[in-house]
């Protein structure tokens, strides 16, 4: 099992940026495929981006191919999710999550961190 700890949420106006992080405690993300997803108010879970943290591109949900980019940090054993051009419709709960197979469900979920872009 690993644990995983998200930080970098806030509050931001549109058209800015924040970085999210995704940190595991007590082991390496080594092995490991590791997205991020969000879920806004009142709507399903969705994708927005993953990456195998040994080797491979990064996958987006179109809604953020563009404007997101997803990244690991070996150096602080972390996966950055860099977000520009935030848009009110980003406005949720960013959730990091690991899975150990190449398909199939994630195995374990962070807390989240709030995301809000304000209009």
């Amino acid at each position: 099992q690993v644990q995983l700890v998200e930080s970098g949420g806030g509050l931001v106006q549109a058209g800015g940026s924040l970085r999210l992080s995704c940190a595991a405690s007590g082991r390496s993300f080594s092995g490991l495929t590791v997205a991020w997803f969000r879920q806004a108010p009142g709507k399903e879970r969705e994708f927005v981006a993953r990456i195998s943290w040994s080797i491979g591109p990064a996958y987006y949900a179109d809604s953020v191919k563009g404007r997101f980019t997803i990244s690991r940090d070996i150096a602080k054993n972390t996966v950055p999710l860099q977000m520009n051009n935030l848009k009110p419709e980003d406005t949720a709960v960013y959730y990091c999550a690991t899975r150990s197979a190449t398909f199939g469900p994630y195995d374990d979920w962070g807390q989240g961190t709030q995301v809000t872009v304000s209009s």
